[in-house]
């Protein structure tokens, strides 16, 4: 969709087509259905409409069955309240993707309680130190005289090097 008529021309079509289907189509094959999304080629001639429905394969396929059928009754009023010179031919196709989401979601879940049960067994005890990063020394720490713990001076350690 590369334009926002376009998107405004599909938005209206899902509207009209889900009223449609709520209202004026009464056929006992369609199941609780919802229109997802619809989408528009750039120059408004095909108008793919994606639905989920509610049930198992058999009430998906009576869907199918009966949008297949009412597609002319639903173009025509597509075409009727649009009031466009052309009029998009409309094509159905079952949305997967709420069926994509549920299974990512179940895997997540699973390496949730994965990752709950390693935590669970390695303990709470750490594996080095409880804080293994270095720390900044500090001015004194260099000075220090690590024998006698008194500060000896720069000049004076390099005068005893010096004269050995």
């Amino acid at each position: 969709m590369s334009s926002p008529r376009v998107r405004k021309i599909a938005d209206r079509i899902q509207v009209i087509v889900a009223e449609m289907l709520e209202r004026r189509i009464k056929d006992p094959r369609l199941g609780f259905i919802t229109i997802t999304d619809v989408r528009l080629t750039g120059d408004g001639q095909q108008a793919s409409i994606f639905y989920t429905v509610l049930g198992g394969e058999d009430e998906m396929a009576g869907t199918a069955a009966a949008l297949e059928s009412a597609k002319g009754v639903l173009r025509s009023e597509v075409a009727k309240q649009l009031g466009t010179r052309i009029v998009p031919t409309l094509t159905f196709f079952h949305d997967a993707l709420p069926e994509t989401a549920r299974a990512l979601d179940e895997v997540l879940a699973r390496a949730r309680a994965l990752d709950e049960a390693t935590a669970a067994a390695r303990g709470s005890s750490y594996a080095g130190e409880e804080d293994p990063y270095k720390k900044p020394r500090e001015i004194g720490d260099d000075l220090d005289d690590e024998d006698d713990g008194e500060p000896v001076a720069l000049d004076a350690a390099v005068d005893e090097d010096a004269r050995e």
